[in-house]
């Protein structure tokens, strides 16, 4: 049963991967392109760990796996975000379609 719950656990990574590599190459700009990268294969990298885990039962390779998903879930979202400022910071332009810019509206008063 442990095998099965596991092999669904890979399956459901994989296409979580396949989807945000998928967005990486399809996405306009780097700020939506990191968007793809953050979100989905984060997603995605935590249930192949998650099958891992169950798969290997209880022992140093399930622990193994739990830590590095706790370490891809601190990791992820801080290096895209500071990707993205400083992108953002650097001068590069959203796409031409998009609707909001946060990072506007931190941006210092220049005289």
């Amino acid at each position: 049963m442990n095998n099965l719950f596991a092999l669904i656990l890979f399956i459901i990574g994989a296409v979580f991967d396949f989807f945000g590599c998928l967005g990486l190459v399809r996405f306009p700009d780097v700020y939506n392109r990191l968007q793809a990268s953050t979100k989905c294969v984060t997603f995605g990298t935590i249930f192949i760990l998650s099958g891992v885990a169950v798969y290997a039962g209880l022992n140093p390779m399930s622990i193994k796996a739990v830590l590095c998903i706790v370490f891809i879930l601190i990791t992820s979202p801080t290096a895209a975000h500071a990707i993205s400022r400083g992108a953002h910071h650097s001068g590069i332009k959203l796409w031409k379609k998009s609707v909001v810019d946060a990072y506007e509206k931190d941006k210092p008063e220049t005289k």
